[in-house]
Parts: structure tokens; C-alpha cells; sequence
């Protein structure tokens, strides 16, 4: 039993296959140009609709487009009212339509949902699913702290702290392309900031589980005005971004003692948060950025409960 899950998020085109203990993910990077710091929503939908089907050309090579029993599809963000992007009517209109074609059933998760689930297989902890727990869901436009419980077969995300301005993900991106770096920069600020070598991040105000932003943008201009080397501001600004993300989940821990944290989200890749965050889970390093999986297992889930039915 197969289930196919579709991801088209601001800037990955993601399809994958999950048959209960493994799959295949096939995804491609949106296109930016140089300097710039991200998509109109129109251009995004537009480059979706051309990178799919190179995205099912790639699962049908592997092996893995046969025996499909169930289509499932990010069809916006996060699981809460008014949450909508128009890059998500590509995925969601390709599954609906595969879905039909084939005569097996089509889920709706959010793009949230599926971070979560990709992230807890790919850690091994599947079960985390089935569980009270603390998630992060770390990306380019989100950086919230999460206190999720089951919900069926599927998750139910209450934000509970993270940044109250810019995500993470924006603050690494906007120094990437001030140092000259592509975009989206995180792995290659990642690898940047490894050349400097130990420095301390700014400090962040931790207000209960929530800690600005924004006002980091400005000291790493500061810096490169300085004249100081990008590695040392690469370093810093990730430095920055680990300690605070370390503090909160140090708070959360105390209000709701004895929970697991699970890490998901593009910047939950960054090796030096790996190093700060050791003692938590982490989802695997091409399944913490933008994929279809977690939309597959939840597919796949949502199938086998209909099944036990």
C-alpha cells in the first residue's frame, strides 16, 4: 500500500511516495533570481506548474509510482482558519486531479503537518505522532514553537512561542544575500559560518516562550559595514538564532515537563543548531527543508485508519 503526498510550497516543488517504512522524495528548488530575497506568489504557482511533472518523471524512474492506494496534498500552511497561499492551489489541484483519475482517495494536510510528520519518521520516532509533544517548526517564513497532540491519524499544532517579527529563516536569508550568498541561503551560510571560528551570538530577549528578530537585521549590517569577514557574521547570526531557539525550548521544558522536542523546518538542518539542540530530535537533514513526505505519510495514515474501519 503506496500513498503519494504533493508539496508546493513558496520554494520547493516536492512529490513523494511512502509505502509504511519507506519512500522516495523528489524535489526542486524554485528559481530566484541573483540579490533577491524570494518569489511573487504568481511566479511561484507559475514555476510549480512546470516542475511537477519533472517531479513525477523522477518517482516513475525510482520505482515508485505503481500500486498508488491514496493522493495526499499540502493544501495551505498551517491547520488554522485563514491560513492561505496561493503556491498550494498547484500541488492541491494535481493531487485532487490524480486522485480522481486513479479512484482512490485525495487528504488535505497543511504544509505544518507535514514538516511534523516528515520530520518524527525520518528521526525514527513515528510514534511521536500518536503522542503529546513540543515540535519547532523552523523554515524561511516561520519560527514557531509548537505544543502538538494528536489529532486521528493526523496532528494538531498550537503555537506557543517562537519569534513575534521576522522567522528565523529571514533573518539567515537576508545576511546570506548581504554577504553574497544565493538564495535561499541556509546551507550556504551553514558552511560559511563553520570557517569562522567561535563566537558568541547576540543575547535575544526571551519575553516567556517569544524573542524578537528583527533588530539582529541591523547589527549584521552594522558588521559587514565593519568591515568584519563573513564568516564571523555568518557565524554570528546562527549563533544568535541557536541560543535563542536553546532558551525557549529551555522554558517550554519547564512548563511542560518530561514532552520530547522535535525539530522540523529548513533551518532545523543548520549543524551548528544540531550541536546546540543535541539532546533533541531532529528530522533528517533532506527532510528538515521543504518535502512532500510528510503529506505521504499522512496520506498513508489517514488510508490505513479507513482500512482498520
Amino acid at each position: 500500500m503506496r500513498a503519494l503526498g504533493i508539496d508546493t510550497s513558496n520554494y520547493t516543488t516536492s512529490a513523494a511516495v511512502f509505502d509504511g517504512s519507506g519512500g522516495y522524495n523528489a524535489g526542486r528548488l524554485l528559481e530566484v533570481r541573483p540579490g533577491e530575497l524570494g518569489l511573487r506568489q504568481s511566479d511561484a504557482l507559475f514555476q510549480h506548474i512546470k516542475h511537477l511533472p519533472g517531479r513525477f518523471a523522477e518517482l516513475r524512474a525510482e520505482g515508485w509510482l505503481t500500486g498508488l492506494s491514496a493522493v495526499g496534498a499540502s493544501t495551505r500552511p498551517r491547520a488554522v482558519e485563514g491560513s492561505y497561499m496561493p503556491c498550494f492551489l498547484a500541488g492541491e489541484g494535481q493531487g485532487q486531479t490524480l486522485a480522481d483519475a486513479l479512484g482512490v482517495p485525495f487528504y488535505a494536510v497543511s504544509h505544518q503537518q507535514g514538516h511534523i510528520a516528515a520530520a518524527a519518521w525520518s528521526a525514527g520516532q513515528l510514534e511521536l505522532l500518536d503522542r503529546p509533544m513540543l515540535a519547532w517548526h523552523l523554515s524561511g517564513g516561520t519560527t514557531e514553537l509548537l505544543y502538538v497532540e494528536p489529532d486521528g491519524v493526523n496532528v494538531r499544532a498550537q503555537c506557543v512561542g517562537g519569534t513575534s517579527d521576522i522567522s528565523a529563516g529571514q533573518l539567515i536569508d537576508r545576511t546570506g544575500v548581504l554577504l553574497g550568498l544565493p538564495f535561499p541561503a541556509g546551507k550556504a551560510l551553514d558552511v560559511l559560518a563553520l570557517e569562522s571560528d567561535l563566537i558568541r551570538g547576540f543575547p535575544v530577549k526571551l519575553n516567556d516562550l517569544t524573542f524578537s528578530l528583527s533588530g539582529m537585521e541591523n547589527k549584521v549590517k552594522a558588521l559587514a559595514e565593519q568591515g568584519k569577514p563573513p564568516a564571523e557574521i555568518a557565524r554570528f547570526t546562527l549563533e544568535t538564532v541557536a541560543s535563542a531557539v536553546r532558551r525557549a525550548t529551555d522554558a517550554a521544558r519547564k512548563r511542560w515537563p518530561g514532552l520530547p522536542v522535535l525539530c522540523s523546518g529548513g533551518v532545523a538542518s543548520n549543524r551548528l543548531l544540531r550541536t546546540v539542540m543535541s539532546d533533541v530530535a531532529f528530522a533528517a537533514p533532506q527532510y528538515s527543508t521543504d518535502n512532500a513526505m510528510g503529506a505521504a505519510i499522512l496520506a498513508w495514515r489517514s488510508l490505513g485508519q479507513e482500512a482498520e474501519a
